[in-house]
C-alpha cells in the first residue's frame, strides 16, 4: 500500500489508528552525538548559543564538522561495523545537521531531506489508502500540486479549508482523517493558524497535525511546543539563509513517527548531500542575528506600505490590522521577514513596481540575506488556474517580498522608488 513503510521495529498501523503521540523521551538524543540541549518555550534568549553549538561532536578535534564525501564505510568484518555503513541510510555531516535542527525545533528527532518538497512528501508518505487529509486552502503551490494531483491516485482524499478558522477545521475532520496539514504563516498571504487549538482538534479525531514552519523558522516559532506532531522546514530558506543550498527537514517528538520518517528517507533516497548539509549547518550559526534583522526591516517596510494610496492591502502579521495579529503575537517570538501586498492598480502596477526596484532582486525563493520580490500569480504560483488562485485568495496583482538584511535605509528608499512608479 502506497506510503506504508513496513519493518518489524516500527508501528505499521495506519496513522489514523494510532494515538497522536506514542513516544519521545524529551531528552533530544539522536545519532549525532553531543548536544547543548534542545530549545524550550523559555529559551528564546538561548537561540544564538544553540544555533552555534548544537550538534557538536568529536571529529578529530575539528571546530567545524567536515564534509564527509563518502558513499560507503569500511566494515571491520562482515559482522562488525562502525556507526555508519552507507550514506543513503546515515552520514556524519547530515547527522550533525539533523541534531542541530532537532535542537532548534525543540524536538527529539529530525531528519533532513534533499529539499523542502522532499520533506513534505515524506510526511504525506505516512498516509495509507483510505486516509483523509484536512489541508489549508492557502498553500505553497507545489504542496497543493502534491495533494491535488499525486496523492488522490493512491486513495488519499483531501479537503481544503481555512485552517485559521478552528471551527472550519473541526467541521472538516472525520473518522477517516489521518492528518491536518497547515502552514503558519501561510505562503503567500501570511495567514496565521492557532497551532494549539488546531492540534487539539486534530488529536480529538486521532489525527496528526503537521505544520510547515518555513515562513517563521524555529527562531520565531516551534510548533512541537504547541502540539504539532510533525514540523516541516525548507532549510533552503531561513535556516540556510544564503540562497546557496537546497534542503528540507521533518522534526518530531514521537519515536515511532521518527523511525517511519527515517525509513522513508533512506528507502526513497531523497537525502541531502554532505556539501549542502555543510552549507546549511554553517548558515544556521547566524540564524538568530539574521532573523533579528529580517524582522526589523520587514516591520519598517510593512509600516511604509500600510496606508499608502497606491497600496490596497498589506499582509503582515506584525500590523495590528492583520486578522491573525493577536495569535501571532502570542505564539511567535517576532513577526518574521515576509510580507505581501496588493497594489491598487492590480497586476499592471505590480509589474511596474518590481521593475522600478534597484536593490531588491526579482526572484523566487525567500529567507536569504538578500531581499527578493516576486509576483506569485506569475511566478511561484503560476501553475495554479485562475479559479485556484481565486480560491486561495491570491490576487493577480499580489506582490510577495522576502525582506533581507540589507541596510534599512536602502530598502526603504527602494520601496519608495517602487511606490513612486505606481503613484498617479
Amino acid at each position: 500500500m502506497y506510503g506504508q513503510e513496513n519493518d518489524a521495529t516500527t508501528d505499521d498501523r495506519p496513522i489514523r489508528d494510532r494515538p497522536a503521540s506514542e513516544g519521545g523521551d524529551g531528552e533530544g538524543t539522536n545519532r549525532a552525538g553531543g548536544r547543548v540541549g534542545r530549545m524550550t518555550s523559555n529559551d528564546d534568549d538561548r537561540l544564538d548559543t544553540v544555533s552555534i553549538h548544537a550538534g557538536e561532536r568529536e571529529t578529530n578535534d575539528a571546530l567545524v564538522t567536515p564534509i564527509y564525501a563518502n558513499a560507503t564505510y569500511r566494515y571491520d568484518s562482515p559482522s562488525e561495523r562502525g556507526e555508519y555503513r552507507y550514506s543513503r541510510m546515515a552520514a556524519p555531516t547530515r547527522a550533525d545537521l539533523e541534531a542541530v535542527v532537532a535542537d532548534l525545533e525543540g524536538a527529539a528527532h529530525a531528519k533532513v531531506f534533499a529539499s523542502g518538497m522532499a520533506a513534505i512528501d515524506a510526511v504525506f508518505s505516512l498516509l495509507s489508502a483510505g486516509d483523509h487529509v484536512v489541508a489549508g486552502d492557502s498553500l505553497y503551490a507545489e504542496t497543493y500540486d502534491l495533494l491535488a494531483e499525486f496523492y488522490p491516485r493512491y486513495g488519499i482524499e483531501v479537503s481544503y479549508v481555512d485552517v485559521t478558522d478552528p471551527e472550519a477545521v473541526r467541521e472538516a475532520v472525520g473518522e477517516d482523517t489521518a492528518l491536518v496539514y497547515a502552514e503558519s504563516p501561510t505562503n503567500p498571504l501570511l495567514r496565521i493558524t492557532d497551532l494549539e487549538t488546531t492540534a487539539a482538534i486534530a488529536h480529538e479525531a486521532d489525527a496528526l497535525l503537521a505544520v510547515d514552519n518555513t515562513f517563521a523558522s524555529p527562531a520565531l516559532q516551534r510548533p512541537v511546543e504547541r502540539g504539532a506532531d510533525l514540523v516541516v522546514e525548507s532549510l533552503t530558506k531561513y535556516l540556510g539563509g544564503h540562497s546557496d543550498a537546497i534542503a528540507g527537514s521533518v522534526a518530531t517528538d514521537d519515536d515511532a513517527l521518527a523511525e517511519r520518517i527515517w525509513r522513508i528517507q533512506y528507502t526513497r533516497g531523497a537525502v541531502v548531500g554532505p556539501f549542502e548539509a555543510f552549507l546549511v549547518r554553517r548558515g544556521i550559526k547566524t540564524l538568530g542575528a539574521r532573523m533579528d534583522r529580517h524582522c526589523h526591516n520587514a516591520a519598517l517596510l510593512a509600516d511604509l506600505l500600510d496606508g499608502h494610496d497606491a497600496v490596497e492591502r498589506v499582509h503582515y502579521p506584525g500590523l495590528a490590522s492583520h486578522p491573525g495579529h493577536e495569535v501571532a503575537a502570542e505564539q511567535m517570538a517576532d513577526f518574521g521577514g515576509m510580507l505581501s501586498f496588493e497594489l491598487a492598480g492590480g497586476v499592471e502596477d505590480a509589474v511596474a513596481f518590481v521593475a522600478a526596484l534597484e536593490t531588491i532582486t526579482i526572484a523566487e525563493s525567500l529567507g536569504g540575506v538578500e531581499s527578493l520580490i516576486e509576483v506569485p500569480a506569475a511566478m511561484t504560483h503560476q501553475n495554479l488556474a485562475p479559479t485556484e488562485l481565486d480560491a486561495a485568495g491570491i490576487d493577480p496583482g499580489l506582490v510577495r517580498l522576502s525582506v533581507g538584511i540589507e541596510r534599512s535605509e536602502d530598502l526603504v528608499a527602494d520601496v519608495e522608488r517602487g511606490l513612486d512608479a505606481v503613484t498617479r
